[in-house]
């Protein structure tokens, strides 16, 4: 007959087993495990000793408010010869005595989160746990070791911003290992409506990173739930602070969590994405920021995107856009649905934008599936697939309310797909991930898997006259510089021509502002063959006051050819450049010393700068708080604006420091500094 063990206390060996579990940055406080991996307990015993064959121990672990067997929330099991990584075990690593060392495993496919373990009949010790890529077993598993460290590891990142003629990295300090971040990030699945529908069978989905990732994606955003973040793209940001204002996601995340889980205003595509990030890492599920320039929003699935210009060439306002650039996320998981072809990188895109199964959210879909046209692959291929691959077709509406097709001149969307390379602060280009080469058997036949049929019937363009925009290299905010329209007659005919060259600042989402610049030549006339360049010139004193935060003019060139009224439009977005932050670390780096950033920014515009502050963050320096310092006077043209802030870095490791700018005329300049921390 078997003795059950008399168990006085036990000691959880918190900092090993972190250590051990990669979750050590979190804390050694408490046990924080991954499944699929041993952990180690000592138990010690009130009386008698631990007789191999004779003692018993029985455990049974549980998650959620509604722990059920069949769900896969309960698991009972007692003491084995030996560890069993592939289901929930445990063994005794021991020799007889009256202390015991008992190694332990969760099961690889159990559900994420908080979990009781009973030990005999009343002994219980709390513990959490998540996802595991370093478990062969784990649905997220990835092999490159590199590669975990940039997606699980790394608190801090890079995203693309501007345009894709000139990709501008932006510092992001994800902070995922944070005071306080996991429980927030635990506290956003419980919050979520299908937990509260249902706790036992949502709970029981925790052990999916399909299920996990879509419920991050709704609710990161708020639109049906109490998510965390309100989007705003027009009309100012009263209420709350400009989405430019963030440099990281553990302000959002804490506001959110102190806010009784009211939504955190105001955020746009790369603060969702970024706030997606750091939750998946936070949790174990590899990811990444991905930025896809000229990036279309096709609301009726037909992969058009109809643009209506009025005879000026100005765009008209429409539900469908091209954004200039949109940022989703990838996560890495299995798609055990699927053909093994299409596990790795899902696409899952937490912006809302369209409602999918009812809800604003789009993904996990395959990347690979984006790139095959398949798109009946759950979830929501279509969506992704118009964001990288949809036509744009462009009309013009005329004063007597005529319309008529207009010949474009348009880089095709989905270009540059960006994110930070691994390892480096560099860009990688993912684009072949998502699209075969242009013209390729292979992107013909995507195509007619997807019933592309714009794409499969596109004609060669106009070989008569062409246009086309060019810009030069010094384009600085607080410069004036010309653009130039390039109007080249290939036809064998003299050819006469009205030419609108027209700009206006843009949002980065597509929203049109005010004029910066125009231009209406009435008689443009080009023998054959020849090339005629056509400048605007774009002054600080008219464009200044009419930028958004997102520094972009669009430009826009409609020729009208008078031999058969055939109308031609080019476009393009052009980012003026923010000056360059400079910091400079003063003291030696070491894990508790206090050391000084030094930061600078020399004032490049023509009139005198108000209101300056310069803020720094960042993961392991700052003990997760934003430290600012303002300006007592205001800065003049050409004069730099210079401060030190002080900071105490808590961790050893290469660590980013996020450094931003604001002012009444520069908003929210970012820049950064890597810093190798010493071990004390």
């Amino acid at each position: 007959m078997s003795e059950a063990l008399d168990i006085e206390r036990w000691n959880l060996e918190c900092e090993f087993n972190n250590t051990d579990h990669r979750t050590d940055l979190n804390g050694v406080d408490r046990l924080i495990l991954r499944r699929g991996q041993v952990f180690s307990i000592s138990l010690y015993l009130r009386s008698g000793t631990f007789q191999p064959g004779v003692s018993s121990l029985e455990f049974v672990a549980e998650t959620g408010p509604q722990p059920n067997e069949q769900y896969g929330t309960r698991a009972s099991f007692g003491l084995s010869a030996s560890i069993d990584t592939s289901r929930w075990s445990a063994a005794v690593t021991s020799p007889p005595g009256d202390m015991v060392a008992l190694s332990l495993c969760a099961a690889p496919d159990a559900p994420i989160g908080r979990y009781t373990l009973t030990l005999g009949p009343s002994e219980r010790i709390e513990f959490i746990l998540l996802f595991n890529p370093w478990c062969p077993g784990d649905a997220v598993y990835m092999e490159n070791e590199q590669s975990l460290e940039e997606y699980v590891l790394s608190p801090d990142g890079i995203i693309f911003r501007g345009s894709y003629k000139h990709p501008i990295p932006t510092p992001w300090n994800f902070g995922q290992f944070e005071s306080g971040i996991l429980d927030t990030c635990l506290r956003i699945l419980d919050t979520n409506p299908k937990c509260l529908r249902n706790p036992g069978k949502d709970c029981s989905g925790r052990r999916n990173p399909i299920y996990v990732s879509r419920v991050l994606s709704a609710m990161v955003n708020c639109n049906d739930d109490k998510g965390v973040l309100l989007g705003k793209w027009t009309d100012g940001y009263e209420g709350g602070v400009s989405p430019l204002f963030w440099k990281g996601s553990v302000e959002i995340l804490r506001n959110w969590d102190k806010q009784a889980c009211q939504p955190v205003r105001y955020g746009q595509c790369w603060v969702f994405a970024a706030v997606a990030c750091t939750i998946s890492r936070a949790l174990g599920i590899p990811c990444r920021v991905v930025t896809n320039y000229l990036s279309a929003h096709d609301n009726n699935g037909d992969l058009v995107i109809e643009r209506y210009v009025n005879e000026n060439g100005d765009l008209l306002k429409s539900r469908e856009m091209i954004w200039n650039y949109h940022c989703w996320v990838e996560n890495w998981m299995s798609r055990p649905e699927f053909k093994s072809d299409f596990d790795g990188w899902q696409a899952s895109d937490p912006t809302p934008q369209e409602k999918s199964e009812g809800v604003f959210c789009c993904g996990p879909t395959p990347v690979r599936a984006i790139k095959e046209g398949e798109l009946t692959f759950k979830y929501d291929a279509p969506f992704v697939f118009a964001e990288v691959n949809a036509d744009v077709v462009n009309i013009m509406k005329k004063k007597d309310g005529s319309t008529s097709k207009v010949t474009t001149y348009t880089t095709f969307v989905g270009q540059k797909i960006s994110t930070k390379r691994v390892g480096s602060d560099d860009r990688e280009d993912v684009t072949h991930l998502y699209k075969y080469p242009e013209g390729s058997d292979e992107e013909r036949e995507a195509f007619k898997k997807a019933n592309h049929q714009n794409k499969l019937l596109q004609q060669q363009q106009n070989e008569g006259l062409h246009i086309a925009i060019k810009v030069t290299s010094d384009m600085r905010k607080g410069c004036d510089f010309d653009v130039f329209a390039v109007v080249t007659n290939n036809t064998q005919s003299d050819k006469k021509c009205r030419l609108v060259f027209g700009s206006c600042a843009v949002s980065y989402s597509g929203h049109m502002g005010n004029n910066c610049g125009f231009k209406d030549l009435l008689n443009v006339e080009l023998s054959p063959g020849a090339e005629r360049r056509v400048p605007l010139r774009l002054n600080y004193s008219k464009y200044g006051e009419q930028l958004t935060e997102d520094n972009l003019i669009r430009l826009a060139v409609l020729l009208i050819d008078f031999s058969n009224s055939q109308a031609m439009l080019a476009v393009r977005n052009i980012v003026l450049e923010n000056p360059e932050i400079k910091v400079r670390i003063l003291g030696e780096p070491k894990e508790g010393r206090k050391l000084a950033a030094e930061i600078t920014l020399k004032n490049p515009l023509p009139e005198a700068l108000e209101n300056c502050c310069f803020s720094i963050e960042g993961s392991n320096l700052t003990s997760g708080q934003v430290l600012s310092e303002r300006l007592g006077s205001s800065v003049g043209p050409g004069e730099d604006a210079k401060v030190k802030i002080y900071f105490t870095p808590t961790h050893s490791g290469l660590r980013k420091l996020v450094v931003d700018f604001d002012s009444n005329k520069l908003c929210h300049v970012k820049g950064y500094r890597n810093v190798i921390i010493g071990k004390k």
